[in-house]
């Protein structure tokens, strides 16, 4: 193949991954705010722990929990948050984060973290979620200094758990 059958090939290549690209991120921002970007985890099924962060420019995004919010926050830095909401345990309710009485700890693993930190509409809901399961009362930026705090650790055991399912899967293909 000559030099500029080459570059026309090459051309055709990456307008093709380019256009590919593009209807992958339409597909992704027409599905809505119900997946998360992350780590692809349904709202349907974390409507519990299901955190929307709004910005000023007016765009939104959808992620399953504080851990992974944490992780969208610190990667987008140069945009100013205007609000969260974070799923009520017991009703899956968007509720305002800041407002929220949460809970870190206690006897159920979090969603996409070891330490849970759960959302509760009222005070009520937090202490009866406590003497059951056990953790503590928190305030919101306590909650989102914990989630930085865990991200380490928390993002061992994903990798851990992501390169064992992997492995379960290549052994049932076999």
């Amino acid at each position: 193949m000559n030099g500029h059958k080459k570059r026309m090939v090459h051309t055709a290549l990456l307008a093709g991954l380019f256009s590919f690209c593009l209807l992958l991120h339409a597909g992704v921002a027409s599905s809505g705010n119900d997946v998360c970007l992350h780590c692809g985890m349904k709202q349907s099924a974390y409507g519990h722990s299901w955190v929307i962060i709004g910005y000023a420019d007016g765009s939104s995004v959808g992620i399953c929990s504080i851990h992974c919010g944490a992780i969208h926050m610190a990667l987008n830095t140069d945009k100013d948050v205007n609000s969260i909401t974070v799923g009520e345990y017991n009703t899956h309710k968007q509720i305002e984060a800041e407002r929220a009485y949460w809970v870190i700890g206690g006897d159920k693993p979090g969603v996409m973290t070891i330490r849970a930190k759960w959302a509760f509409e009222t005070k009520k809901a937090a202490d009866s979620y406590i003497q059951i399961h056990g953790g503590r009362p928190a305030e919101f930026g306590e909650v989102m200094r914990a989630a930085f705090e865990d991200m380490y650790q928390d993002t061992l055991i994903i990798r851990k758990k992501r390169k064992l399912m992997r492995l379960r899967k290549t052994e049932k293909q076999e």
